[in-house]
């Protein structure tokens, strides 16, 4: 056997034996894996269905168009495009497509629960464009509205980008819009996190308010690694893009260009026909019952949690994912000792910095803990309670190897009752 597939069937144990709680990953069904491995791999189809670059791509065409009729029903966009590898590279093809170099946008701050592409300094966003960041109340550590407001108004930024990859609250979509419209900029939602949420509709929809919203596929979706950018409602691009003919573009337009020949060349479409699949599997009713669940485990979780001693960003969750800001309960604890330890012990976690963080990204004084993989497995708010106590133990006890080695023991077992997919 090659040893890349030892190494596969080893992560496959991984898997099966350990608590997942990367708030940013997910199980995929068999159904989804399939189609991801599936002879479509082998298909180039550069370009858009019935406007390829390539022969026989008749059958990679109606999976396209699946996957964009799927996503558009699921929350009632206007247009899709199903095509981004990834999540940041849908907020690049839609920086591409809004904006020219060094225009000014205002994005959330990574140290209070944005992400990369909305401006860090050493992202291709913070390269490219002249990013500003609005963050948190330090009273509340929830988004500081009156101060994002200010900023608009001060900034006149082009465009501003809503969503966060570490914030458990609720975003306040209809005001930011509001003030970015009022102001002369687009309002773009990076709803990456919270998009299978959304899709339940147990969750606030951003498509109501948005110009342009982007997502993964995976996280709560539940698909493959991927990206997607829709528009709730097409409209004509505001700078009056012209064709060659003399029209003005509409904005879908551009943001099809913007992906191909923009940034991609050929699609993969063995992953969009996964996300086809998994589009298909988020429009049945078992899936609004699974996002409700995701959002009950968290609740139990963060409560637990607190009940222990520990600090939670904000108080609390009204989503899939939570901040524990170590500091309170471990002041000499880094998040990236507390990793270490809790990985040691089957429960997989990430290091993360916590609003006004004393340490560095590389240290943290929080870590990031999400419902999303744990749920999908089957898991209800009683084994929440359990977890909070064997994170507890196992953060009390890092340099203690019998005591990690006692609850990886008690991971392992309990998994088994949580079994995985047939795969």
């Amino acid at each position: 056997m090659d040893k890349v597939f030892e190494l596969i069937q080893r992560e496959k144990n991984r898997q099966n034996s350990t608590i997942e709680l990367i708030a940013s990953e997910n199980f995929v069904s068999e159904n989804v894996l399939k189609a991801a491995g599936s002879c479509l791999t082998n298909k180039y189809a550069e370009g858009y269905p019935a406007k390829r670059y390539y022969g026989g791509c008749q059958f990679v065409d109606e999976v396209e168009e699946l996957a964009r009729k799927r996503i558009c029903e699921i929350y009632g966009a206007e247009h899709a495009n199903v095509q981004p590898h990834s999540g940041a590279q849908a907020n690049t093809a839609v920086y591409l497509a809004l904006l020219q170099h060094g225009d000014k946008v205002l994005g959330m701050s990574l140290a209070d629960g944005g992400h990369l592409t909305h401006g860090h300094p050493l992202n291709f966003s913070g390269i490219n464009y002249e990013f500003y960041s609005y963050g948190v109340s330090k009273e509340t550590e929830t988004i500081d509205y009156e101060e994002y407001k200010k900023k608009v108004e001060e900034i006149k930024p082009k465009l501003v980008v809503a969503g966060a990859s570490a914030y458990s609250r609720i975003i306040d979509f209809e005001f930011m819009a509001k003030v970015a419209h009022d102001n002369g900029a687009l309002f773009m939602v990076d709803m990456a996190h919270i998009a299978g949420l959304v899709a339940a509709g147990v969750h606030p929809s951003p498509f109501p308010y948005a110009d342009i919203v982007t997502t993964t596929t995976h996280k709560t979706l539940r698909g493959p690694r991927g990206g997607v950018i829709m528009m709730g409602k097409d409209f004509p691009n505001p700078w009056g893009k012209k064709t060659p003919k003399g029209e003005i573009k509409m904005m879908s337009q551009l943001l099809d260009s913007a992906v191909f020949p923009g940034i991609q060349g050929g699609p993969l479409e063995h992953v969009i026909a996964a996300k086809a699949v998994a589009f298909g599997e988020i429009l049945q009713p078992e899936f609004k019952e699974y996002a409700k669940q995701v959002q009950k485990n968290a609740a139990v979780l963060a409560q637990a949690l607190i009940d222990r001693g520990f600090t939670i960003v904000s108080g609390g969750t009204d989503n899939h994912s939570m901040l524990v800001d170590l500091r309170s309960k471990y002041p000499d604890l880094t998040g990236k000792v507390a990793e270490k330890a809790l990985v040691s012990a089957d429960i997989t976690v990430n290091k993360n910095m916590v609003p006004f963080d004393s340490r560095s990204a590389f240290q943290t004084s929080g870590i990031r803990l999400g419902t999303p993989a744990i749920t999908t497995r089957g898991a209800k708010e009683d084994l929440m309670l359990e977890i909070a106590e064997m994170i507890e133990t196992v953060l009390s006890n890092v340099d203690n190897e019998e005591v990690i080695a006692q609850v990886r023991a008690r991971v392992n077992e309990t998994m088994k009752k949580y079994p995985l997919f047939a795969y």
